[in-house]
């Protein structure tokens, strides 16, 4: 089985932990995103697999093997790095083919690979290239060409997109995920953009100071996130968080307070939590300039432009909200009222952060 498990893994350097009792499973071919802040320790944790780094404690099995001591060479990977890694003195061609001479694959099917990963990644007419010739997106596809060669059973990247423009890491996103589909190695994928993660992934494994948050599909760590800091990482602009009491079927904030439906009520009460915080995504909250049956009451503080979409930004008791609108009908200093969608909201236990779940969850 091509799949990674990570049992109770802790790394430390000297006494600072930077991975915390990691366990999570890869299962084998899927594409399994590492999502963070810097520092959360993703690509540390991306390393330990590639054998780059010790595991302090904990087992990690490859292939249903411990390799906590098993050298890098021997664990059948392939590794794209930031910042590309690529030989100065051999060519295009040289750079791709290398580990294969090394492990002496026979020529002509060292051959058969390069011509295959060269038409790939549109590479052809630049096999006699230096890497100084080479434009960051062409130095880009040599690394990413030079791990599809090795036909590796784990596949791992580590942020290789993050050197290149916008329009160049789209165009990259869909290759990378053609190649998958054709090899189906088992795909394990740094990066710090979300973007990158909702649309390369499988699953998404997200981290924060060098502990798992959650781990689920793109929809559902956007859908029915597993914390605060889960809700608000996820999505631009982030995830609105209103820090509210509860009492009697209502969420009150400040002087204000809205009725729960009955489903919602009785999540919270089998919770038995009152202080809670209620999350709601910009392009979820509605607003309008007239009082609606159970809705606040907030003032326009300033509005955004984005060209196809507005952001309003308004307060209601010192909480700022932003909604995310097609049209703009509103100017600062406005008095709004805001309803909530409650089939789109998140209910978190305010002093823990996690999740009381949702109602059809039971």
């Amino acid at each position: 089985m091509k799949e990674i498990v990570f049992n109770n893994v802790c790394k430390f350097y000297d006494k600072t932990q930077v991975v915390s009792n990691l366990n999570m499973k890869i299962n084998e071919g899927e594409r399994l995103i590492l999502l963070g802040p810097s520092g959360c320790g993703k690509s540390t944790t991306l390393r330990m697999i590639a054998g780059l780094e010790e595991i302090t404690s904990g087992e990690l099995y490859m292939n249903e093997r411990c390799v906590n001591r098993v050298p890098s060479g021997d664990r059948n990977v392939s590794m794209v790095f930031q910042n590309y890694a690529l030989f100065p003195h051999m060519t295009v061609s040289d750079n791709i083919t290398y580990g294969l001479k090394v492990h002496k694959i026979d020529k002509h099917e060292i051959e058969n690979r390069l011509k295959t990963a060269l038409d790939m990644l549109h590479l052809k007419g630049l096999e006699n290239r230096k890497p100084k010739d080479l434009s960051g997106g062409q130095r880009q596809r040599v690394a990413l060409a030079r791990a599809v060669v090795k036909r590796s059973d784990f596949f791992l990247l580590d942020e290789p997109l993050s050197n290149l423009d916008a329009q160049l890491r789209g165009h990259a996103r869909k290759e990378l995920v053609k190649i998958h589909e054709i090899y189906h190695q088992t795909f394990v994928y740094v990066t710090h953009d979300q973007v990158e993660a909702m649309t390369i992934g499988d699953r998404i494994a997200l981290m924060r100071d060098g502990k798992l948050q959650m781990i689920d599909t793109p929809s559902n760590v956007y859908n029915r996130p597993a914390n605060i800091f889960s809700a608000k990482f996820i999505g631009s602009p982030s995830t609105n968080i209103l820090y509210v009491n509860y009492s009697e079927g209502n969420i009150i904030l400040g002087r204000q307070k809205l009725l729960l439906p009955d489903i919602w009520a009785n999540k919270v009460k089998i919770s038995n939590i009152e202080n809670l915080a209620i999350g709601i995504r910009p392009e979820h909250v509605k607003i309008s300039m007239r009082p609606e049956k159970n809705s606040y009451k907030g003032i326009v503080k300033y509005i955004e432009d984005y060209g196809n979409k507005f952001g309003i930004y308004f307060e209601i008791e010192k909480n700022e909200i932003i909604a995310i609108m097609d049209e703009n009908q509103f100017k600062p200093g406005d008095e709004v009222y805001l309803s909530l969608d409650f089939s789109k909201i998140h209910i978190f236990n305010r002093d823990t952060t996690e999740s009381i779940g949702y109602p059809e969850e039971g």
